[in-house]
């Protein structure tokens, strides 16, 4: 098990991991030897989550889930496998983490008697000092 949270723990078996080619940095070795972590999760059937995180998950995730439910994240940064497969996992566990946080429901408030009241003198100063602009009517 894999913990996420003190109250989420993911099974390595719902993890899928391929290695693919990478591009970027590693020469003529970067031809010869998948070293990119393609990770797969199946966020939508896991017994981990439970459906608010579910779909929070999936709001975060954004393009890197599929219509299927699973979230797939690569990895290339680094020129081994380790390293990138390292990566590719704590890049998932820290989308759950943020994932299982609950956002704080805005309660909504109204102004203050004060902060209307100077709201309003705010506005009858600048319309004084706008009329005070204009100068006086011309007699004919």
């Amino acid at each position: 098990m894999i913990p996420v949270t003190p109250h989420i723990a993911l099974d390595e078996r719902e993890i899928e991991e391929r290695y693919i080619r990478a591009g970027g940095p590693g020469g003529q070795n970067v031809n010869k030897v998948a070293t990119a972590v393609q990770l797969r999760f199946d966020a939508a059937r896991s017994p981990a989550l439970d459906e608010g995180v579910r779909r929070r998950l999936a709001g975060l995730a954004g393009r890197r889930m599929t219509k299927d439910g699973v979230v797939v994240i690569t990895a290339e940064r680094f020129r081994t496998r380790e390293r990138n497969r390292a990566d590719a996992l704590e890049r998932l566990l820290d989308l759950i983490r943020r994932a299982a946080v609950v956002p704080k429901r805005r309660r909504p408030s109204r102004p203050t008697r004060g902060s209307r009241e100077r709201r309003l003198a705010s506005k009858a100063a600048r319309g004084r000092t706008k009329r005070m602009r204009q100068g006086a009517p011309e007699s004919d």
